[in-house]
Parts: C-alpha cells; sequence; structure tokens
C-alpha cells in the first residue's frame, strides 16, 4: 500500500470519529416513581437533553462507564434518583420476559458529564 493511500485511509477513519461521537447523547436517567405490575417495567425513564425527549421503560447499562465513574455510581444513588448527567446512545435490545419478547431501550452509558440541573430532573420520582 502506498504511503499516500495509507494517509488518506488514516484521515478517513480520524473524520468519522466525530460522526460516532455525535450518535451519542446527554441523559439523565432515574426512577420515575412509576411501579412495576406486569413485565416489562416501566420504572425507569431517561431524558435525552439534546432534543427534550423523555424515553420510558429503559434500563441502563453501565458497564462501559470508566472505574472512577462506576466508583461513584456504587457508592450512592446519584444514577436512580436523576443527580447526574451521562453520555451514552439508546439502544434497542430484545429480552424474553415470562415467554414473550420484547424490544426494549437500553440506555449504555459511556462515561458521567456532571452533576444534573434541578429543571433536568422534573421527570424523576425524587425531584
Amino acid at each position: 500500500m502506498s504511503g499516500l493511500r495509507l494517509a488518506f485511509l488514516i484521515a478517513s477513519s480520524i473524520c468519522a470519529l466525530p460522526a460516532l461521537a455525535a450518535a451519542q447523547s446527554s441523559y439523565v436517567y432515574c426512577d420515575n416513581g412509576l411501579r412495576c405490575f406486569k413485565a416489562p417495567c416501566p420504572s425507569n425513564s431517561a431524558l435525552d437533553l439534546a432534543t427534550g425527549t423523555i424515553i420510558k421503560g429503559v434500563s441502563i447499562d453501565a458497564s462501559g462507564l470508566p472505574q472512577a465513574d462506576k466508583a461513584i455510581i456504587d457508592q450512592s444513588d446519584v444514577l436512580y434518583s436523576g443527580k447526574i448527567v451521562v453520555r451514552g446512545s439508546i439502544e434497542h435490545r430484545t429480552q424474553t420476559i415470562t415467554g414473550n419478547e420484547y424490544s426494549l431501550p437500553w440506555l449504555v452509558a459511556t462515561r458521567i458529564i456532571r452533576t444534573a440541573k434541578d429543571s433536568e430532573r422534573k421527570h424523576c420520582s425524587s425531584h
């Protein structure tokens, strides 16, 4: 492979990275106060700060958070009370619950950004 072609491929890859990052948004995830009587449970929701959309019945996958961020959510209720803003994306994952298949939303969190404002926590039961 020529040096020029290799340089072009590397430059193309670097230019594509911002597009991947743009697929992520900022969310306030929390317990919304609704209780589960039948699966799937609508007990948690996430506010997409970019669009203002509230995604109800969302679960969170925090396994991709950096260790320092995992320590923060493991030691308190900041995540379920909506006290933090996380960076991530919404994925739909198929799950079988009591013999039925559902396509459910999951917030895949990649990092904690900041403390949430009171105005961003209005959909939370702890607000």
